[in-house]
């Protein structure tokens, strides 16, 4: 690793006025260096040079930016570094500023960077706090909705960011607002074909905003009618009997012969979990009854093949199909567990945890240098 002297000069090379040649030379080389553990950590104890590369981003050079950029995304995938890039060198005002300017180049990366920085609870704290200060919530899900908003970037990284957000009780009740239809724009991007991080993220948002059960019965009432925009990618093309047919939600009723499921296994697990958190009271179990939920599930059993998502669709057809709960246990988010048992659910939960987050650090570790679908960071050497 570099020095104490080589760092400073390498911070040298960085000034606004240094030859962009030198410069060029100098931001791909840290660019290498942010795409490892131990290069980050070393950037993590030089603030000055993290905060000389995002003066950069500035720069009247496209390509000394991007690298700006890029690098910015993978320290931000270090949990380690979200202070240093939230309180040294104060990265979030002016990324919320940019991300609004519709004809700002490098939204996208913007977007990587805001959701890698909220995907722990303290920063994401921190960060919402600053969202609400500047340029709000509403309107980050105004971006996030309008197609064409800017036509250098697809903000599809909002999703997760938007996910990340919702871990925050404040967050979910702006999103659930009744006077304001903001969960109601998000729904139908439940099956946007053109992206698996936007539709993932848009899940994710929906499975947060579930754990608040007061508002299962608006959730699940004509109001919002979130049943069909959960059940519709678990649904395949079986012929269900009539009486099956007619029970289901009208959107689910006679798919045609190439209907096709969601392909994303944890996506599906994520629906099946969000399905689950709605059984949680009485009302949401009728509802999802009445709904003819099951035959749905049942043809899904049959067909799902990934060993989690069959657990997850297992657990909700066990609710669906058993009686109801005693008499002062209906509500399951209110049953007190006993100590014993929680422990065992929260080294399960834990070690479930611990195993997404090793695949999803494995899925951002790529190599080719761009923001891809298939992870919110960039690494290169």
């Amino acid at each position: 690793m570099l020095s104490d002297s080589e760092a400073t000069e390498l911070l040298s090379f960085l000034a606004p006025g240094t030859r962009p040649d030198v410069k060029g030379h100098t931001t791909d080389y840290i660019l290498g260096l942010s795409g490892h553990r131990d290069g980050c950590r070393f950037l993590r104890s030089k603030p000055d040079l993290i905060s000389a590369l995002f003066a950069l981003t500035s720069d009247p050079s496209i390509a000394i930016v991007k690298d700006c950029y890029h690098i910015l995304i993978n320290l931000s995938a270090d949990e380690t570094l979200h202070q240093v890039l939230m309180n040294d060198v104060n990265v979030v005002p002016v990324l919320l500023k940019n991300v609004m300017d519709p004809d700002f180049p490098f939204s996208d990366q913007i977007c990587s960077i805001l959701s890698n920085l909220t995907r722990h609870q303290k920063t994401c704290k921190s960060l919402f706090q600053l969202l609400q200060e500047g340029v709000g919530l509403a309107q980050l899900v105004d971006i996030f909705c309008t197609e064409g908003y800017n036509k250098n970037a697809n903000f599809h990284y909002l999703a997760p960011l938007l996910s990340n957000l919702t871990q925050l009780p404040e967050a979910r009740l702006f999103l659930m607002d009744k006077d304001r239809c903001v969960i109601q724009r998000l729904l139908p991007f439940t099956q946007f074909q053109t992206s698996v991080v936007r539709r993932g993220g848009v899940i994710g948002v929906l499975r947060n905003c579930c754990f608040d059960y007061a508002n299962h019965e608006w959730l699940l009432s004509d109001a919002v009618d979130i049943l069909p925009f959960l059940l519709l990618p678990l649904a395949g093309p079986e012929e269900l009997s009539e009486e099956e047919n007619e029970g289901l939600p009208v959107d689910l009723q006679y798919l045609p012969e190439d209907k096709k499921r969601e392909d994303d296994p944890d996506i599906r697990k994520m629906l099946l979990e969000t399905l689950l958190l709605l059984t949680a009271t009485q009302a949401g179990r009728k509802t999802l009854k009445d709904k003819n939920v099951y035959p749905i599930m049942r043809e899904f059993h049959c067909w799902e093949t990934d060993t989690k998502v069959t657990a997850a669709c297992e657990k909700l057809v066990q609710v669906l199909i058993g009686d109801e709960p005693e008499h002062g246990m209906e509500n399951l988010m209110e049953v007190e567990i006993p100590d014993h048992v929680e422990e065992k659910l929260k080294e399960a939960d834990a070690k479930e945890q611990q195993e997404l987050e090793s695949k999803e650090d494995k899925r951002q570790r790529h190599e080719d240098g761009d923001v891809n679908e298939e992870g919110t960071e960039t690494r290169q050497d």
